[in-house]
């Protein structure tokens, strides 16, 4: 079972931002920016164009309200999105309040949250979900 099979199983704690019956979406702990959530499919599968073809279409779908909450939420340009998927082997994206092309650099030292920042951060998203 991987970490993220843990969160969406309740077994691991999270920042929850939006769920159904397919996708689960949190805030990342060790995030590049404040806001940066991962959207990730329940079903355990280690890279993303190896997901059935509805849960790629749908996973979009998904994120759409969360990205749009994301750039409601904190100062940026827009909500960027990486697909990187080393370090969890599972499948997922990463939604990230952006100002610049480099503010997706992954190769960057992540920022260092407290569980007072996170929680706000999660509120903040939460107020503009529809």
């Amino acid at each position: 079972m991987t970490i993220f099979s843990k969160i969406i199983a309740g077994q691991i704690p999270a920042y929850k931002i939006a769920e159904n019956d397919k996708f689960f979406a949190f805030l990342d702990i060790f995030p590049l920016v404040e806001g940066h959530v991962l959207v990730v499919p329940k079903i355990e599968i280690d890279k993303l164009f190896d997901l059935p073809d509805d849960f790629l279409s749908e996973m979009l779908v998904f994120a759409k309200p969360v990205a749009k909450a994301i750039e409601l939420s904190f100062d940026c340009d827009r909500c960027g999105i990486s697909v990187v998927g080393l370090e969890v082997p599972h499948a997922h994206i990463h939604l990230v309040p952006i100002n610049s092309a480099d503010d997706l650099n992954f190769t960057r030292g992540k920022i260092k949250l407290t569980p007072d920042q996170l929680k706000k951060s999660q509120e903040k998203i939460l107020s503009h979900l529809s």
